[in-house]
């Protein structure tokens, strides 16, 4: 079984969930199309993923726990 311990606050997740949807919103409000547009999709998924998962794998690379 594959398992990452989590290393984000509880309050950092919220955040990083409400931040994804408002950058995912703001992709498809001003940049419809595009390479500027799908960038910024794939922006706020990782946001989101990453705070509905716990686990940054950025912050586990430099030794961050909650």
């Amino acid at each position: 079984m594959f398992y990452l311990k989590r290393n984000l606050p509880t309050w950092e997740r919220a955040l990083r969930v409400a931040c994804g949807a408002a950058l995912a919103l703001a992709a498809v409000w001003w940049f419809p199309g595009g390479l500027l547009g799908a960038s910024a999709l794939v922006g706020a998924a990782v946001f989101a993923l990453t705070g509905l998962v716990g686990f940054c794998p950025a912050c586990a690379m430099v030794g961050r726990k909650a």
